[in-house]
């Protein structure tokens, strides 16, 4: 493809000036996505000067054309966020983006995570137990938050020092994703004290011997991966295991309070939950967005996306449910992922539902623990437990600049019927 005039290209673009950062729309995407997605393949955004690509086919194309879309440029929608976390795993492409990768998925795939399957369940088992004898209970600060908090921040091995700060910093971080505003710039300081945290106390001699994040050390050591990438490295298992994760188990808990019939489905068959967790991910997924930069002149069905965007422009993908395909689905557990562009194009396993080239740290998160929090494993032991319900689950929105989710159930409540 021969080289383009951007400037000319963007003006014969299709082009928008609906805003989806506003506390309404991060609150109702749904007319907006509907909008953009009706406008084009890729639209541009006046406001933010960028493109947003807009139906599933453009959101999948540039997701797995690592070449012409890439991350080492940074993939958040701000310069200074992109600074900050150049060189991790989702800032970085090519065999740097390997080496990374690899040392951060060591300790998260099925085989690594068996010995400590008994802890999490143990602990999932304990906090049912809890909120079933309460009778009634807040599904996101009580559920929700509960196995993020308590168990990862083990796994990961942090210092007892900062980690009850660790849920704050998470909610600050994705504030930190999206497009200058007066959240963003507030979330900052936040941002800078989780870096300050990284660096200077997740350190050999601070971090529980053998834990994930002594395992980044160690890769250190051994010349696997340079030593400036530790801090990025220690923010891809701080961040992504705690909000989206809770975001994802809140997300669930709404949409089988509002689909009771596939909530009894999966208590009546447990072998479902894999496939009810993915069906979650695909219908209302945490991550709302990310950004690409685009590295050489791409049609995209018809529009012309044109090399560079003067100073780093960025390019943004959305995953909006309703927007994916003509006729999207209703929640069915039973059913395979199919078109979800939070998956790969087979996402069978908990550790690979994010397309390649790019994943972080987050999936293995967000299905593992989810799984955790509404399957349980001793639903057989008595009729209490097999004909619980979740009931008047109404909730309100975080709104967070990047993620979507719930920040509280304030009447969810799990009844028992004899």
């Amino acid at each position: 493809m021969a080289a383009v005039d951007g400037s000319v290209v963007i003006g014969a673009a299709p082009w928008s000036v609906h805003d989806p950062y506003t506390d309404e729309a991060l609150l109702d995407p749904w007319p907006g996505y509907r909008h953009l997605r009706d406008a084009g393949p890729a639209v541009w955004l006046a406001k933010y000067e960028m493109f947003a690509l807009t139906r599933y086919d453009s959101v999948r194309r540039a997701l797995e054309d690592g070449d012409s879309f890439v991350s080492r440029n940074g993939v958040m929608m701000n310069d200074r966020m992109n600074q900050v976390l150049r060189g991790n795993t989702l800032c970085s492409d090519g065999a740097e983006h390997d080496a990374l990768r690899d040392v951060l998925g060591r300790p998260l795939t099925p085989r690594a995570l068996r010995p400590v399957r008994d802890e999490i369940t143990a602990e999932a088992e304990h906090v049912v137990d809890r909120l079933v004898a309460q009778g009634s209970f807040d599904a996101a600060t009580d559920l929700a938050n509960h196995l993020p908090v308590s168990v990862v921040s083990n796994l990961i091995g942090l210092p007892e020092k900062g980690r009850e700060r660790m849920l704050m910093r998470a909610e600050e971080l994705f504030n930190c994703f999206g497009p200058f505003s007066d959240r963003t710039v507030a979330s900052f300081p936040v941002l800078e004290e989780m870096m300050h945290y990284a660096t200077k106390e997740a350190v050999p001699g601070k971090l529980k011997p053998g834990s994930w994040a002594a395992g980044i050390h160690d890769a250190v050591a051994a010349g696997e991966v340079p030593a400036q990438a530790c801090p990025g490295m220690m923010v891809d298992y701080m961040g992504p295991s705690l909000d989206t994760t809770i975001f994802a188990i809140s997300n669930a808990v709404w949409l089988f309070a509002n689909n009771p019939d596939q909530w009894d489905l999966v208590r009546s068959d447990p072998k479902l939950m894999p496939s009810a967790v993915n069906e979650v991910l695909r219908y209302d997924a945490p991550i709302q967005d990310f950004s690409r930069y685009v590295a050489r002149d791409v049609d995209m069905d018809g529009v012309v996306l044109p090399r560079g965007l003067a100073r780093d422009r960025v390019l943004r993908g959305r995953q909006p449910r309703r927007a994916q395909v003509p006729r999207p689905r209703p929640v069915r557990c039973a059913s395979a992922p199919g078109r979800s562009s939070g998956f790969r194009r087979r996402p069978a396993r908990v550790h690979r539902h994010e397309p390649r080239p790019h994943r972080d740290a987050g999936p293995v998160h967000r299905a593992g623990q989810t799984r955790s929090a509404l399957h349980d494993p001793g639903a057989g032991a008595g009729p209490e437990r097999r004909a619980a319900r979740l009931q008047d689950v109404a909730g309100r929105r975080q709104l967070t600049r990047s993620t979507r989710g719930r920040t509280t159930y304030p009447h969810a409540e799990r009844s028992t019927e004899h």
